[in-house]
Order: C-alpha cells, then structure tokens, then sequence
C-alpha cells in the first residue's frame, strides 16, 4: 500500500516517462541529459512563479560539495552514507571526498532504477564506492541493510548525507527518521543536510510558498518548504558546524559575493551537524 507521507515520486519511477522522477528533475535543473519532457514540465511550472528554480538545485549541489570538502579535508572524515544520491553529475560525493581522502569509501543510497543502473556502471572500477537499493525514508530498511553490507565500519564516524531529500518527505516525522540515522552512528560523527526552506519574511515566505504549491501539484508531486525551527529539529543530539543553518549560497562560500542572492537562492537552506 503506498505511503501516505511520500510524494508519488519517492516510489521508484525506472524508466516510465508518464512519471516525473526526482532525480530526473534534478538532473534537469543541473543541465544534465538523463531526463523526460515530464519532468522539464515540473520546472517549468514552477517557473512560472519564480523564474530561477533551477537555483535551487544549484546552492543544494554548491552546498554538498562544499560540505564535503570540509568534512574530508577539516573533519577527516573518511566514511560517508550518502542518501538520495542522484543521477550521477559532475562532483559527486564520491569525486569531492576522494579527493582529498583517497581511501574514503563513500556508500550510495537510492531506489530508483535508473540511477543504479546509471551509478554502478560509473563506478564499477571504483572500489571504495558502493550504491545500494533502499528508500531513504525507512531508516529501519537502510540501516541493517548497509550493516549487513559490511561496506562500511559503524564503530568509526560516518557523515550522513540528507542533501535535498527531505523536502521530497511529505510528513512530518523527517526529525524522528534524522533520529534514527543518527542514533546508528558513533559520536563525532556528522549529518549534512539541504531542504527547501520558508524565510518567513514578506518578500521571501510568498515566494517559497508559491514554489510550493506548484512542486506539490506537479507531475513530481513533492517539494515541501519548511521554517528554520522545523529544519533545526532535523539534527538530533548534534551541534551545528559554524556558521549554524544558514541559506546554502552562505554555507562557507568560495569566495565574496559580487551579487545580491535572488529569490529562490534564499529559500534553501543547509546546516552540518556533529553528534555529541
């Protein structure tokens, strides 16, 4: 029986083209080529409303990588599950960390067929990367699963990865499932994660909500914006890396900002988390 909580999009769509696919969509916003006339139909609706969405897969990709590149090269942080990975694109989880931590093993979560598929022929001569096949909304599904797995040691830190997930989580329980993962991991270990977000100011709250509606009526059927206390109740028993929650674009950017944000760049907002 489908669950209530998840959007249609969060059963795996494969290659049925009638379906929109989050990752599709995703892929889409990046300029990728692994995607559907029905799910470039999900960004031009939104559009409509606010003419940049494709920013927002833009900060929630800048944000990861940048995150990455801390966790691996501050935190030294060398196991990571990364949950909802995507089609594969340019700086991939795997790319970012491994970079600066060659022996970094790096376990992919997702169920949508098409992004197996597309993730294990890419990485099939890469021995410390591995994809797996669960939903990243069942923490009681994923989590034996990668233990079973072996892949990785849950007797040593591992940064969980929840990088523009749970926007696509439609009830309200995303802080108990955040609970879940954590309490899986040994202190010292880190959470990364990027949603939509509601500024709650006038000029900005109009905007998330109007994207809002239109993700959530669209052939995607998801893209919940939530308040910054909602989004704090995603770290459990963490402490927040400085700068705290902040819009993803003021995550440690690379470098001065030349240009205001526009709308959409601030309403997704990104945090990293150590457990206590």
């Amino acid at each position: 029986m489908p669950d209530a909580t998840k959007a249609p999009s969060s059963n795996p769509v494969g290659v049925d083209t009638t379906r929109a696919s989050i990752a599709r969509v995703y892929d889409a916003a990046l300029n990728g080529k692994d995607n559907y006339e029905v799910d470039r139909e999900v960004l031009r609706q939104v559009a409509t409303v606010a003419p940049q969405v494709n920013d927002l897969a833009w900060s929630n990709r800048n944000f990861l990588i940048r995150a990455c590149r801390f966790l691996a090269g501050q935190a030294g942080i060398t196991q990571y599950l990364d949950c909802g990975s995507g089609l594969p694109t340019a700086e991939n989880t795997h790319q970012v960390v491994q970079r600066l931590q060659p022996e970094a093993k790096v376990l992919y979560i997702d169920n949508d067929p098409v992004v197996l598929a597309h993730g294990r022929a890419l990485l099939e001569e890469n021995e410390n990367t591995l994809f797996v096949s669960a939903d990243i909304f069942d923490p009681d599904e994923v989590i034996p699963l990668v233990k079973e797995q072996g892949f990785l040691d849950f007797s040593q830190p591992i940064a969980v990865i929840q990088n523009g997930t749970l926007h696509h989580y439609i009830g309200d329980d995303g802080p108990a499932i955040m609970q879940k993962y954590v309490d899986a991991v040994v202190p010292g270990s880190y959470t990364v994660v990027a949603h939509f977000f509601d500024p709650q100011t006038p000029e900005h709250s109009a905007v998330a909500r109007k994207m809002e509606e239109k993700f959530t009526h669209s052939p995607m059927g998801s893209g919940i914006f939530r308040t910054r206390d909602q989004l704090l109740e995603l770290f459990p028993d963490q402490e927040l890396v400085p700068p705290g929650l902040v819009l993803c674009d003021d995550w440690w950017p690379d470098g001065p900002r030349v240009k205001p944000l526009n709308q959409v760049e601030e309403c997704i907002a990104g945090a990293v988390g150590r457990k206590l």
